[in-house]
């Protein structure tokens, strides 16, 4: 690698919830060196989610740095954490975190109804809890704040991360009386900085002030033109329909998208890898043939439901199970279930879809691609890498470094690597299990109620 090539190597690290992945990418957006470190999850009670916040937040980001070093990449120019949001934990005065990393995926409390078309989490109930473990903390932070204060900057956060813990953040600034009914106040949340801007330095590279992982995975996945559907099939499946009008549409949340004059309706589902993980743990690793037209169907919510219907105590159930039926279609019906939740999705945000693009670590898995494909009845293009949240931070990076302006230019990074076809032999048997989909969830395509 030349030294001029290196100078403009910037480096993005992406903490999900079961891995932190990292890459080092050129200036026209190539991956030149990859690390994945998988985060384990904990379940400490049917109700809360966490990490051990040490570790995947603070020293795993400087593990993947050191990898990456290993692979070549010993100077960036720049470096952005991408992050899942919200997370909170309390941390002393060097910013270590002395609770566990809590997670959106913790349901002690609930989002009031009125906040329900918003994409908001949990950061209200997070930042409780941690206040009540860690009443003395020295402050506050999400998973972003941690790793930019580990990596050598301060602990910021940027705009977009803010805003994804409303209601503690008003839009321009944390909220006296929200943070106070957690038990604190502002002057223990992290300082806000804009998309892009520097909050620090390691080793020559400037460290950016961070961004949340689902807007990342946007910015270089090429979901721009309208009909568009940006899947992420992450532990989170994650869905996004393109669109050039601003709706908001009950159970579902309404965004701007980086495109002017363009938006994005959609939200976040526990029918991710989450789901197909235990779901296909049940059954083993059985892929031999199977009837198309003789497929139980799951309702995927071992954990309750994000969007659209914001109910944490509803349970999985599988019904149809006949005699006949074998691990390979209960296998099938898992990945099924996330395909017909992208497309109650879709149905939901009303807009008419062309394709649907899909990213993050599910697309390394063929039968959840295909059943995307087969059960909403469109192709499906694989994006080209599927670390796309820590490839979009990676351009975030650049403007931190002043090698770009304007993250909408990350456009310029979307590759596609296969275009998947709906199978017919399936797709119209998966049109009739959507239905018995939609009876089973108690949801109509119009976001009515069902008789169930």
């Amino acid at each position: 690698m030349n030294a001029r090539r290196s100078k403009d190597i910037t480096v993005g690290i992406d903490i999900g919830s079961s891995a932190l992945k990292a890459v080092a990418a050129a200036p026209d957006g190539k991956v030149l060196a990859r690390v994945r470190l998988p985060n384990r999850l904990g379940f400490p009670s049917a109700e809360r989610m966490e990490h051990d916040a040490r570790r995947a937040w603070r020293l795993a980001p400087l593990r993947a740095l050191s990898l990456l070093a290993q692979q070549g990449i010993q100077r960036s120019r720049g470096i952005c954490v991408a992050g899942l949001v919200p997370s909170m934990a309390a941390v002393d005065r060097r910013g270590v975190p002395v609770t566990a990393g809590l997670l959106y995926g913790d349901t002690r409390g609930a989002v009031p109804p009125e906040l329900s078309t918003l994409p908001v989490g949990r950061a209200p109930e997070l930042l409780r809890s941690a206040v009540s473990s860690s009443p003395g903390a020295a402050a506050y932070w999400p998973a972003q704040a941690v790793a930019n204060r580990a990596l050598g900057g301060t602990g910021a956060i940027d705009i977009t991360t803010a805003i994804a813990m409303m209601p503690l953040f008003n839009g321009s600034k944390w909220d006296d009386p929200a943070c106070e009914s957690a038990g604190t106040s502002p002057d223990y949340l992290p300082e806000v900085a804009g998309l892009g801007e520097p909050v620090g330095e390691r080793d020559g590279a400037v460290i950016a002030s961070g961004i949340v992982d689902t807007f990342s995975e946007q910015l270089v996945a090429g979901a721009t033109e309208v009909g568009d559907v940006l899947v992420i099939c992450g532990t989170t499946l994650v869905i996004w329909s393109v669109t050039d009008e601003w709706k908001e549409v009950p159970g579902l949340w309404t965004v701007p998208h980086t495109v002017p004059g363009r938006s994005l309706i959609g939200g976040a589902s526990n029918a991710g890898g989450l789901f197909i993980d235990w779901a296909t743990g049940l059954t083993g690793s059985a892929r031999h043939s199977t009837d198309p037209a003789s497929i139980p169907v799951w309702a995927p919510y071992p954990r309750g439901e994000r969007t659209p219907l914001h109910d944490y105590s509803r349970r999985a159930t599988l019904i149809g199970l006949e005699l006949s039926h074998d691990r390979s279609a209960v296998r099938r019906a898992a990945f099924e279930a996330a395909g017909f939740v992208v497309r109650q999705h879709i149905d939901l945000a009303g807009v008419e879809a062309r394709r649907v693009i899909v990213t993050g670590g599910g697309t390394g898995r063929p039968e959840w691609v295909q059943a995307l494909a087969d059960c909403t009845g469109l192709p499906v293009d694989v994006a080209g890498v599927p670390e796309c949240g820590a490839l979009g931070a990676a351009f975030v990076a650049r403007v931190a470094a002043g090698l770009e302006s304007d993250v909408g230019a990350a456009t310029a990074w979307a590759t596609r690597s296969r275009t998947i076809e709906p199978d017919p032999a399936w797709e119209k048997h998966a049109a009739r299990r959507y239905s018995d989909f939609q009876q089973l969830v108690g949801l109509a395509k119009d976001g009515s109620p069902v008789h169930r």
